[in-house]
Protein backbone atom coordinates (compact mmCIF):
# COMPACT_ATOMS: atom_id res chain seq x y z
CA UNK A 1 0.00 0.00 0.00
CA UNK A 2 1.36 3.17 -1.09
CA UNK A 3 1.77 6.45 1.95
CA UNK A 4 1.78 9.59 1.40
CA UNK A 5 3.93 11.97 3.42
CA UNK A 6 0.83 12.76 5.85
CA UNK A 7 0.50 8.59 6.64
CA UNK A 8 4.27 7.84 6.98
CA UNK A 9 4.33 10.58 9.57
CA UNK A 10 1.30 9.34 11.34
CA UNK A 11 2.91 6.12 11.67
CA UNK A 12 5.98 7.48 13.32
CA UNK A 13 3.67 8.93 15.81
CA UNK A 14 1.39 5.88 16.63
CA UNK A 15 4.77 4.58 17.46
CA UNK A 16 5.58 6.86 20.09
CA UNK A 17 1.79 6.77 21.39
CA UNK A 18 1.72 10.30 19.93
CA UNK A 19 -1.67 11.68 18.16
CA UNK A 20 -2.02 10.90 14.71
CA UNK A 21 -2.27 13.78 12.06
CA UNK A 22 -4.63 15.01 9.13
CA UNK A 23 -2.16 17.68 7.60
CA UNK A 24 1.21 19.68 8.14
CA UNK A 25 -0.89 22.11 8.82
CA UNK A 26 -3.32 21.67 11.40
CA UNK A 27 -1.64 23.46 14.67
CA UNK A 28 -1.03 20.69 16.85
CA UNK A 29 2.41 20.30 18.48
CA UNK A 30 2.20 16.65 16.09
CA UNK A 31 1.95 18.58 13.16
CA UNK A 32 4.50 21.56 14.18
CA UNK A 33 7.26 18.49 14.56
CA UNK A 34 6.26 16.33 11.55
CA UNK A 35 6.48 19.10 8.94
CA UNK A 36 9.31 20.91 10.08
CA UNK A 37 11.60 17.05 10.73
CA UNK A 38 9.77 15.24 8.42
CA UNK A 39 11.71 16.35 4.78
CA UNK A 40 15.34 16.18 6.25
CA UNK A 41 14.78 12.83 7.57
CA UNK A 42 13.27 11.99 4.21
CA UNK A 43 15.87 13.04 2.17
CA UNK A 44 18.79 12.52 4.71
CA UNK A 45 17.61 8.86 4.49
CA UNK A 46 17.32 8.49 0.51
CA UNK A 47 20.57 10.40 0.62
CA UNK A 48 22.43 7.72 2.43
CA UNK A 49 22.29 4.91 0.71
CA UNK A 50 21.83 4.17 -3.36
CA UNK A 51 18.25 2.69 -3.38
CA UNK A 52 17.24 1.22 -6.61
CA UNK A 53 13.67 3.10 -6.03
CA UNK A 54 15.59 5.95 -6.35
CA UNK A 55 18.25 6.01 -8.80
CA UNK A 56 18.03 7.60 -12.19
CA UNK A 57 20.01 8.64 -14.69
CA UNK A 58 20.26 11.65 -16.84
CA UNK A 59 21.98 13.39 -19.84
CA UNK A 60 22.66 16.84 -18.70
CA UNK A 61 22.30 20.06 -20.19
CA UNK A 62 25.65 22.17 -20.79
CA UNK A 63 25.73 25.76 -19.09
CA UNK A 64 26.98 29.01 -20.59
CA UNK A 65 29.21 29.84 -17.94
CA UNK A 66 32.23 28.01 -17.64
CA UNK A 67 33.56 26.96 -14.31
CA UNK A 68 36.13 29.54 -12.29
CA UNK A 69 38.96 26.78 -12.15
CA UNK A 70 39.79 23.29 -12.27
CA UNK A 71 37.42 22.53 -15.00
CA UNK A 72 36.28 23.79 -18.18
CA UNK A 73 32.63 22.97 -18.94
CA UNK A 74 29.62 23.02 -16.03
CA UNK A 75 26.44 20.92 -16.41
CA UNK A 76 22.99 21.88 -14.60
CA UNK A 77 21.69 19.20 -12.48
CA UNK A 78 18.24 17.47 -12.27
CA UNK A 79 15.60 19.80 -9.87
CA UNK A 80 15.04 16.32 -7.62
CA UNK A 81 19.10 16.03 -7.15
CA UNK A 82 19.85 14.91 -4.45
CA UNK A 83 22.82 13.05 -4.63
CA UNK A 84 25.80 11.76 -7.28
CA UNK A 85 27.01 7.92 -7.54
CA UNK A 86 28.75 8.58 -10.79
CA UNK A 87 29.08 10.48 -14.38
CA UNK A 88 30.25 9.70 -17.40
CA UNK A 89 30.53 11.12 -20.83
CA UNK A 90 28.39 10.08 -24.14
CA UNK A 91 26.06 7.37 -22.87
CA UNK A 92 28.12 6.37 -19.98
CA UNK A 93 27.06 6.54 -16.37
CA UNK A 94 30.16 6.52 -14.91
CA UNK A 95 34.07 6.96 -15.52
CA UNK A 96 33.95 10.76 -15.72
CA UNK A 97 36.32 12.89 -13.51
CA UNK A 98 33.87 15.22 -12.12
CA UNK A 99 32.88 17.81 -8.68
CA UNK A 100 30.10 19.07 -7.64
CA UNK A 101 30.25 22.81 -6.77
CA UNK A 102 27.43 25.81 -6.93
CA UNK A 103 24.54 22.92 -7.53
CA UNK A 104 26.41 22.12 -11.15
CA UNK A 105 28.83 19.41 -12.42
CA UNK A 106 32.02 21.06 -13.43
CA UNK A 107 33.94 18.49 -15.74
CA UNK A 108 36.02 18.96 -18.67
CA UNK A 109 34.12 17.06 -21.23
CA UNK A 110 31.85 18.31 -23.85
CA UNK A 111 28.41 16.20 -21.94
CA UNK A 112 27.67 14.61 -19.26
CA UNK A 113 25.44 11.67 -18.14
CA UNK A 114 24.71 11.69 -14.39
CA UNK A 115 23.89 8.58 -12.26
CA UNK A 116 22.30 10.14 -9.34
CA UNK A 117 20.02 9.57 -6.22
CA UNK A 118 16.58 11.51 -6.69
CA UNK A 119 13.80 12.18 -4.62
CA UNK A 120 10.88 9.79 -5.93
CA UNK A 121 7.45 10.98 -4.72
CA UNK A 122 6.16 9.38 -1.17
CA UNK A 123 3.91 6.64 -3.17
CA UNK A 124 6.39 4.97 -4.99
CA UNK A 125 8.38 3.99 -1.62
CA UNK A 126 8.57 0.29 -1.60
CA UNK A 127 7.27 -1.17 1.87
CA UNK A 128 11.03 -1.76 3.22
CA UNK A 129 11.37 2.07 2.85
CA UNK A 130 7.79 2.75 4.57
CA UNK A 131 9.34 0.96 7.57
CA UNK A 132 13.07 2.46 7.81
CA UNK A 133 11.79 5.83 7.32
CA UNK A 134 8.81 5.39 9.73
CA UNK A 135 11.57 4.13 12.38
CA UNK A 136 13.43 6.81 11.79
CA UNK A 137 11.24 9.59 12.37
CA UNK A 138 10.33 8.02 15.40
CA UNK A 139 13.36 8.61 16.48
CA UNK A 140 13.44 11.91 15.65
CA UNK A 141 9.64 12.93 16.96
CA UNK A 142 10.35 11.23 19.84
CA UNK A 143 12.43 14.06 21.85
CA UNK A 144 10.40 16.97 20.93
CA UNK A 145 7.15 15.34 21.68
CA UNK A 146 8.28 13.16 24.55
CA UNK A 147 11.59 14.28 25.88
CA UNK A 148 12.58 11.00 26.91
CA UNK A 149 16.17 10.89 25.43
CA UNK A 150 16.10 6.99 26.32
CA UNK A 151 13.23 6.36 24.43
CA UNK A 152 14.81 8.38 21.71
CA UNK A 153 17.94 6.25 21.56
CA UNK A 154 16.31 3.01 21.60
CA UNK A 155 14.64 4.10 18.55
CA UNK A 156 17.75 4.85 16.65
CA UNK A 157 19.09 1.64 17.40
CA UNK A 158 15.98 0.32 15.76
CA UNK A 159 15.72 2.54 13.05
CA UNK A 160 19.40 1.46 12.50
CA UNK A 161 18.62 -2.30 12.53
CA UNK A 162 15.68 -0.90 10.18
CA UNK A 163 18.32 0.41 7.91
CA UNK A 164 20.43 -2.29 7.67
CA UNK A 165 17.27 -4.77 6.73
CA UNK A 166 16.32 -2.24 4.11
CA UNK A 167 19.93 -2.09 3.08
CA UNK A 168 20.09 -5.96 2.20
CA UNK A 169 16.55 -6.15 0.62
CA UNK A 170 17.76 -3.43 -1.75
CA UNK A 171 21.04 -4.88 -2.79
CA UNK A 172 19.03 -7.90 -3.84
CA UNK A 173 17.69 -6.17 -7.07
CA UNK A 174 20.80 -5.77 -8.70
CA UNK A 175 23.43 -7.71 -10.14
CA UNK A 176 26.17 -8.06 -7.84
CA UNK A 177 29.20 -5.47 -8.54
CA UNK A 178 32.17 -6.73 -9.98
CA UNK A 179 35.97 -5.35 -10.34
CA UNK A 180 36.68 -4.29 -13.51
CA UNK A 181 39.78 -3.02 -15.30
CA UNK A 182 41.75 -3.87 -12.29
CA UNK A 183 45.62 -5.61 -13.12
CA UNK A 184 45.28 -8.22 -10.48
CA UNK A 185 42.38 -9.62 -11.91
CA UNK A 186 43.18 -9.43 -15.62
CA UNK A 187 46.42 -11.12 -14.94
CA UNK A 188 45.05 -14.42 -13.32
CA UNK A 189 42.89 -14.45 -16.29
Amino acid sequence: MALSSIALSSRALLKLGADTIASFDEGTAEAEVAANLYPSTRDALLSAHPWSFATAQAVLPKLADQPVADFSTAFQLPSDFLRALSAGPSGRGRGMEYRIAERRLHTNSSDAVLSYIFRPDETDFPPFFDQVLITRLAAEFCIPLTESTTRSESLHKLAEAEFRRAKMIDSQQDTPGRIEDFLLVEVRS
